[in-house]
């Protein structure tokens, strides 16, 4: 029986266990994202960590909203 191979992709997202904290995967991520839209400034990156978390923090206490046919503007 052949086994499957699970995407490595760093864009998909998978589910969270019953956690409302984010992974340090996450975390890192977004604070590379931080990083990068500061033009790479060195120096910051506990400043970049720690406003990484508390964003992926406060979305995660936000409800998902799916897009619809509406809101898409159809």
């Amino acid at each position: 029986m052949a086994k499957t191979m699970e995407s490595s992709s760093p864009t998909t997202q998978k589910p969270r266990a019953a956690s409302n904290q984010p992974t340090r995967e996450e975390i890192a991520l977004r604070a590379y994202q931080i990083y990068l839209k500061r033009d790479g400034a060195p120096g910051n990156e506990f400043e970049d960590w720690m406003q990484a978390e508390r964003q992926l923090i406060g979305e995660i206490g936000k409800p998902q909203r799916k897009a619809t046919a509406k809101s898409a503007g159809a």
